[in-house]
């Protein structure tokens, strides 16, 4: 089968790899309709991570189930399936109390397992025509009659609208509060679409890319621009002293409008950003060790933290992946109701051969390329 293969920094390549196939009872291979990149899967690509050579890439996947192992009891040959981007067993303390993101089942040195994810397992991305998913029972949401109509729509359950949903869940949004995001990738704006989902009166993003902006705007928030003069005092003008919740979903490769990288940026404009008593939701990554970031500090996956005024202000902070499990079936069911249609953030759709091509622009931040989705 072909699948995008990584071969190191800012190289993958679209190669023919051993097809999936069952390795286990409780797995099935499913044919891959649609397969987004991340801007987790740049993190890989530009080599900020400890991915092996060799692995296939891509964790938001979605298709139609061919094949199922004799252990399978719920899904079916034929089911249209949203792939979690976390492996999870479904057994384990963690799943059992909803942590699917933490599980202490999978193959990896860390709590959790992810497809195509460095750090994360062993497991095969689905950026190919076919993907192995084991736990198939657990890990499998068999999605309605309109999978196909709305198949845009659903495989933003892989990951990133669960992981904006996560943002506001850490930040404990509530109706009628003010919420600030920063960040306006795919995360950021599900985290945005989210908030006014869960009612919120007001809501920020912060961003400097005017595409980015403008679909902050089409998701009902207030676009704030950094490059344009101080954005915390914007955004405390704005807000009348301050949001009530934030959101990161930036992570640990944060740059100042001068194009300078400052990891610790985002958490600490989100702390002079967001009123006293405030809560801070954190799904942009963090890694505990990269070896380019710009200090010594920095390379130890250490923060320089503005902790005095965060505790000074008793402010209150959530971080971590999403459990998708947690959100997509609720979320699901909000796109088959018409009540959410996160594809509007979509700009390309391009066949698989395409995808290292795609992954130039995503990563050049070209004008437009926003969300790709490679159709396998």
């Amino acid at each position: 089968m072909k699948a995008l293969v990584y071969q190191g920094p800012r190289d993958v390549a679209v190669l023919d790899v051993p097809d999936a196939r069952i390795e286990r009872p409780t797995d099935v291979v499913v044919k891959v309709t649609s397969t987004n990149i991340c801007g987790s899967d740049l993190h890989m690509f530009e080599g900020r991570t400890t991915m092996e050579t060799g692995r296939t890439l891509g964790h938001e996947n979605l298709g139609e189930v061919v094949e199922v192992g004799d252990g399978v009891d719920r899904v079916k040959v034929g089911d249209r399936v949203c792939l979690p981007f976390n492996v999870g067993c479904g057994f384990c303390a963690n799943c059992e109390r909803g942590f699917t993101g933490f599980c202490l089942s999978a193959d990896s040195d860390t709590p959790g397992g992810a497809y195509g994810f460095a750090a994360m397992g062993t497991y095969a991305g689905g950026q190919a025509q076919y993907l192995r998913v084991p736990w198939a029972d657990f890990n499998c949401l068999v999605l309605p009659e309109d999978a196909e109509e709305k198949e845009n729509d659903y495989v933003m359950l892989a990951d990133i609208f669960p992981t904006g949903y996560h943002a506001t869940e850490l930040a404990a949004v509530s109706p009628g509060e003010s919420v600030v995001v920063y960040g306006g990738g795919p995360v950021g704006l599900m985290a945005a679409y989210s908030a006014n989902l869960r009612g919120a009166s007001q809501v920020l993003v912060v961003d400097r890319r005017s595409d980015r902006l403008r679909l902050a705007e089409e998701a009902g928030a207030t676009a704030v621009d950094d490059s344009r003069g101080d954005h915390v005092e914007q955004i405390l003008d704005l807000t009348g002293g301050g949001a009530d919740k934030g959101c990161e979903c930036v992570g640990y490769q944060a740059h100042d409008p001068q194009g300078e990288e400052r990891p610790e940026a985002t958490m600490n404009d989100l702390v002079a950003s967001v009123k006293a008593t405030g809560a801070i939701g954190v799904v942009g990554v963090f890694l505990p060790q990269d070896d380019g970031a710009p200090t010594e500090l920095t390379r130890q996956g250490k923060l320089p933290f503005d902790f005095g005024q965060f505790w000074f202000k008793g402010q209150r902070i959530g971080t971590g992946q999403a459990n998708v499990k947690a959100y997509n079936r609720r979320l699901g069911d909000l796109i088959h109701r018409g009540k959410a249609e996160p594809s509007f953030i979509v700009s390309h759709e391009l066949p698989l051969s395409e995808a290292a091509d795609a992954y130039r622009h995503f990563d050049d931040r070209d004008p437009g390329w926003t969300k790709v989705i490679l159709k396998p």
